[in-house]
């Protein structure tokens, strides 16, 4: 029997002229994500992703979890080919479902005629279908309203397929579809998920963590490549600049008022992450700031942070508070990974009492002593680059 899986695309079908690209976007990126799965052939066609196993060998399920992660796609779902005829439709559908029909205790039969050239209304396939199976699996019981199993036919251009329900997809855009952007990435729970929250935009991520050795350990800096491990499936293969961020940290405290620490500290962040950017042309900066959730997360303060810069900073979970963002950090496996007992950075140095509102012009003398130029610089140079 022929298995293919279908994918069905989101908000790309509404993109009109622009519509070709987002689907080559997407076509390149599901392609990649199938290589260690087998050979397959992907193509699209009436807003459907077509992927489909070449070989006997191919791994069909694995490629099937695998496209569930694909920004892009809306819904997925393992499905038979049948020849366009009721009767080929139905022993597929009787072989096919089999073992979901031993495990449900009622269906219902919903077809879709996409291919208006077939003779039969869609109303019509499913009542002849749905009779069938009703008989085929005397013990199972229709139920148009709230069925357990929903049998799928959909008479497409090439073939007709029967699935079950689908499964929800990814959603959002392709990756790389709207430019690239540097996420700060910390080993909390925020940045992760603001990392996958922005690439699940379309937009391609370069990670960068800020690496305080000694006071920060090999483990807090291996606990932040694990997290961007596991933002792969979404956000695909990623490349972690990891900066040196120790002599800016020591000699920010020589000289520096201690609560001013950490907003110093991150406009150093944002200068180097822009360098970064600049380098790699991307458009934009990520952080995980959440408003108000911190002593340096107050509007004053996301202010006085990206006053230092110029390119725009992108902010997923500004709004979101930390239940929300803990619901997304287990979902997309990151939540685990992100409460493991290293500190970052932003822990080092801390002030007992921070500036919540600081004003600009404040911050900026406070940092005057310092040689900013030359402090970036050096972190810039000595960034080590990690694939994952």
């Amino acid at each position: 029997m022929e298995e293919i899986i279908l994918l069905k695309l989101g908000e790309i079908v509404l993109k009109g002229q622009n519509k070709r690209y987002f689907i080559q976007k997407l076509e390149t990126n599901i392609r990649r994500r199938l290589v260690s799965f087998g050979d397959f052939k992907v193509y699209t066609a009436q807003s459907t992703v077509y992927v489909e196993p070449q070989h006997d060998d191919c791994d069909t399920a694995g490629a099937f979890a695998a496209m569930q992660c694909v920004f892009g796609v809306n819904s997925l779902s393992r499905a038979a080919a049948a020849e366009k005829e009721a009767d080929a439709i139905l022993e597929v559908a009787k072989s096919y479902l089999k073992d979901d029909f031993a495990q449900a205790k009622s269906f219902k039969v919903e077809s879709k005629r996409a291919d208006k050239r077939f003779p039969m209304t869609s109303i019509e396939l499913s009542q002849y279908v749905g009779g069938e199976l009703a008989e085929a699996f005397p013990d199972v019981a229709v139920d148009v309203h709230n069925p357990e199993l929903l049998v799928t036919i959909e008479v497409r251009d090439f073939k007709a397929y029967v699935h079950a329900a689908p499964v929800q997809g990814a959603g959002g855009m392709p990756v790389g579809s709207n430019g690239r952007a540097v996420s700060l990435l910390s080993g909390g729970i925020d940045s992760p998920v603001a990392t996958y929250m922005i690439a699940k935009r379309g937009i391609s991520i370069i990670p960068v963590h800020f690496f305080s050795f000694p006071y920060t350990s090999e483990q807090a800096k291996e606990k932040v490549l694990t997290l961007a491990k596991e933002l792969t499936p979404y956000c695909g293969d990623l490349t972690v600049e990891v900066v040196p961020f120790t002599e800016i940290q020591q000699e920010m405290r020589k000289v520096c008022p201690e609560e001013y620490f950490t907003i110093i500290m991150r406009r150093f962040m944002m200068r180097i992450a822009e360098e970064i950017a600049n380098r790699n042309g991307c458009k934009a900066l990520v952080t995980g700031e959440s408003l108000g959730q911190v002593a340096s997360q107050t509007m004053e303060a996301m202010a006085a942070t990206e006053a230092c810069i110029n390119l725009p900073v992108l902010r997923p979970v500004v709004g979101m508070d930390k239940e929300e963002i803990v619901r997304v950090a287990r979902k997309i496996g990151t939540f685990e990974t992100s409460i493991l007992p290293f500190e970052d950075c932003c822990t080092v140095f801390t002030p007992r009492h921070p500036k919540t509102r600081p004003q600009l012009h404040l911050v900026e003398a406070a940092e005057a002593k310092l040689d900013i130029q030359s402090l970036v610089a050096k972190a810039v140079e000595g960034i080590e680059r990690v694939r994952v």
